[in-house]
């Protein structure tokens, strides 16, 4: 099974169609995770033309994308069971992994997957997967633009990030 892991998409009603290696790399997945700050709900539309969505919303989403999706949730995919939450609470004061972490301290989760801070980031800890795609179309600080793949097979999870440097 592959998932496709997008967050920090910001896109307005002005920007209508997502970077050109996203859709392809998008098409060619089973599921597709969106993180949080949509901003707008027509990304939603834009992403099912893909692949099945799922979602949560994050702090720039208002209050029809919080209503649909919600701010934290778990979804099993594969066998795996994969945490997601936006990343900007609970505060920990550990940064926006810290953040991921402690909201799914008290759960039994394989995989975090997180955004907020739109710093691609992929690591494990405490036998846990860690993984922020980055962001597809505001990249702030980062060289590249970026977005993620998990790839479940057996109850095994790996993940990667796609990098590109034009949102077009």
């Amino acid at each position: 099974m592959r998932i496709g892991v997008v967050s920090d998409t910001h896109m307005s009603k002005n920007e209508k169609s997502l970077p050109q290696e996203l859709i392809a790399e998008f098409r060619k997945v089973d599921q597709i995770l969106h993180l949080g700050d949509w901003v707008d709900l027509e990304i939603y539309d834009l992403l099912a033309e893909l692949a099945p969505v799922e979602g949560i919303a994050g702090n720039n989403d208002g209050a029809e994308i919080i209503a649909r999706f919600g701010e934290r949730k778990i979804v099993t995919l594969g066998g795996v069971r994969i945490g997601m939450i936006h990343g900007h609470a609970p505060y920990s004061g550990k940064g926006t992994d810290g953040n991921a972490l402690l909201a799914f301290a008290d759960e039994q989760v394989d995989v975090i997957l997180f955004g907020h801070s739109h710093q691609p980031l992929l690591h494990k800890q405490n036998g846990i997967l860690l993984f922020n795609p980055g962001s597809p179309t505001d990249k702030r600080r980062e060289k590249l633009y970026s977005f993620g793949l998990l790839d479940i097979e057996e109850g095994r999870v790996s993940a990667r990030h796609v990098f590109y440097e034009s949102k077009r």
